[in-house]
């Protein structure tokens, strides 16, 4: 592929919109190194496939030569993006920030080249701004201009609260292009805002406007809503190969077009085949699934994972087979967990990450002990020993 191509498929390929594509396209066919900025508010821990999508994009511009500017926003996680969002969001502790983002920065480099990334903490440049500092970037815009938003205008409408922290995001936002003199800014659709306020204050502060490159948002498994671990839609790149597989045969058929394109390197020729061939019902849509999770669990884990996962799917989903290896849980060795609850026994033995995530599980009557749903909380010690399944694809032996 040559490097005009290149470029055309970095530009166009998943992507929802540039702002200013000519003049981007025409800076990527020379020899300049562009400085592209990635910011994360490390709200979360966990990276999921909503934000690889961008993160893709980032991999494709750095094999054209560029470096990418991860800034870790230690300073904008403290007030929460507002983008989309219907309500205040709850402010973190500095302590909760530094470990949530060790973790993701952890994940983040499974997509990303290391080696061509320069990580910056906000706390550089913000560490050092007093109350003058914040009037003269709160005094280079309007209330009118921030209200003209589509979610404050809607909260505005509906009288529900707007915390005056929330104007200040997209204004912490932008100054970070500033102070790492961006060339293109990426983010998604919901961005917009955030990422044109960052050109106008470069602009005002004697800088060139940064370019910005905006990706789609990705539908999560529910098929309705964008990807997210609050709406228990996501599939997380922190997920054993065999959870991953197995969410990803779950999902919608109508997602497996924009899943292969958003989430793969799959050539434009055989996207366009996988788009027919869904259109006119030529192929299963199942053996399209099982293409599409053996290449993106290949690209999260391994490929020896990838074909493990797809022989584990095939025998405990397909044939309902329950394997011979699957892990045991000796409820004897778990003394601590005595007296609790199985919501308890299901975050020890690992079958889910939460207390409250178990309990909803269990209330949507996704947990079976040797094929019985488990319809209540129960006692450990009410609990027989037996197999117990969550979904169709998380299994221990119980034993007592």
């Amino acid at each position: 592929m040559s490097k005009l191509d290149k470029i055309n498929t970095a530009l166009n390929r998943g992507v929802s919109e540039v702002i200013v594509e000519s003049e981007l396209k025409k800076l990527l066919s020379t020899n300049t190194n562009l400085r592209l900025k990635m910011g994360f508010d490390p709200s979360a821990p966990d990276i999921h496939l909503g934000h690889v999508v961008g993160l893709r994009k980032l991999r494709q511009f750095q094999k054209l030569g560029h470096t990418v500017v991860l800034i870790v926003g230690d300073w904008t996680a403290q007030i929460g993006d507002p983008s989309g969002r219907s309500s205040v969001r709850k402010m973190l502790s500095a302590d909760e920030v530094q470990q949530n983002a060790a973790t993701y920065m952890k994940q983040f480099f499974k997509i990303v080249d290391k080696d061509k990334t320069e990580v910056r903490w906000q706390s550089e440049w913000f560490g050092d701004f007093d109350l003058a500092n914040v009037i003269e970037l709160t005094s280079m815009f309007t209330v009118a201009q921030f209200l003209a938003r589509d979610d404050f205008s809607k909260r505005f409408k509906e009288q529900k609260p707007i915390a005056i922290t929330e104007f200040l995001y997209p204004l912490l936002q932008a100054y970070d292009s500033v102070a790492i003199n961006s060339d293109v800014e990426f983010g998604g659709t919901d961005q917009k805002f955030n990422l044109l306020v960052g050109r106008d204050m470069q602009e005002m502060m004697g800088q060139k406007p940064q370019h910005c490159l905006l990706v789609p948002i990705l539908v999560g498994t529910d098929g309705v809503s964008k990807m997210s671990k609050s709406l228990n839609n996501s599939i997380d790149v922190s997920e054993s190969a065999n959870n991953m597989f197995g969410k990803l045969m779950s999902i919608n058929d109508d997602l497996i077009h924009p899943y292969f394109e958003l989430l793969t390197d799959i050539s434009d020729a055989a996207l366009a085949e996988t788009k027919a061939a869904i259109q006119d019902n030529s192929v299963n849509p199942m053996e399209l699934k099982k293409n599409l999770a053996t290449t993106i669990v290949r690209d999260m884990h391994n490929e020896l994972d990838a074909d493990s996962a797809s022989m584990h799917f095939k025998n405990t989903v397909q044939s309902k087979h329950v394997p011979t290896d699957i892990p045991e849980f000796i409820l004897s060795d778990h003394k601590n967990i005595k007296g609790q609850r199985l919501s308890s026994l299901m975050v020890e033995s690992g079958l889910s990450k939460s207390v409250g995530e178990a309990k909803r599980l269990i209330t949507q009557k996704a947990v079976t002990l040797d094929g019985s749903v488990i319809e209540e909380n129960l006692s450990v010690i009410d609990i027989q020993a037996g197999i117990l399944k969550v979904g169709k694809r998380q299994i221990i032996r119980l034993k007592k």
